[in-house]
């Protein structure tokens, strides 16, 4: 369980008290079902990695609600979007093994996150991943309910493809950029953080050189013919 969990359902649990005690036994009810919520909803289960080579995982929990061709500092890229509804597990997980080369932290609206437009305008954190010779985006961003987003790691720092990362807490939406790719999934699949396969990178499209990784990231939607999927 992530910490946090505890903290909020020991402030719950304080509540109902204080009404048992000032009020009434039945005036707590309210309370404690809010902490049995709060233990609930900061669950963290434990995932089995694949560890195959070239694997893109997903980072969160939740459901696939866009797979859209995008431009990502003017290379062609695949942009996969997860929906996290409040009843998903929102434990944040690397998508790939890699260095975090930089990470972005942007303040800006908390829209409904199943909007396409949500990607850009959100509140959202960006983390740059140089991952197995090629650049990978993974984005946090807030949705109506999230009010704050997690990150528990710096530029520089490697990170294990699956390794828990952070959290974005409440309804939210994750966004994982990167190069051509096999595509495993498609928009409604239902996906777990850490375990679904998003994309497979073939070894013949991982050979970027390493010092490339881009200083800003400028994500782009590419463009599309207009009976494409949205």
């Amino acid at each position: 369980m992530v910490r946090d969990g505890i903290y909020y359902a020991l402030g719950m649990l304080l509540v109902a008290a204080v009404l048992w005690w000032l009020a009434a036994p039945a005036w707590s009810v309210i309370p404690l079902l809010a902490a049995l919520f709060f233990l609930w909803f900061f669950r963290d289960p434990e995932r089995v990695i694949p560890d195959a080579p070239g694997l893109i995982v997903s980072p969160a929990d939740g459901k696939v609600t866009e797979v859209s061709p995008v431009q990502l500092d003017g290379k062609a890229c695949t942009r996969v979007s997860i929906f996290l509804s409040v009843f998903d597990v929102h434990v944040n997980r690397a998508p790939m093994a890699g260095v975090i080369r930089k990470v972005e932290y942007r303040e800006g609206k908390f829209a409904n996150a199943m909007d396409e437009a949500s990607a850009d305008h959100n509140e959202q954190n960006i983390v740059t991943l140089e991952s197995e010779g090629m650049t990978v985006v993974f984005k946090q961003i807030a949705g109506l309910l999230a009010r704050r987003i997690v990150f528990n790691h710096k530029p520089g720092d490697t990170l294990a493809r699956g390794q828990r990362v952070g959290l974005i807490k409440f309804g939210s939406r994750t966004d994982v950029i990167f190069p051509a790719a096999q595509l495993n999934v498609r928009p409604g699949d239902r996906v777990k953080g850490g375990s679904s396969i998003l994309a497979r990178v073939e070894a013949a499209q991982t050979q970027v050189s390493r010092q490339q990784a881009p200083q800003d990231i400028a994500v782009t939607p590419a463009r599309q013919p207009s009976e494409a999927q949205r």
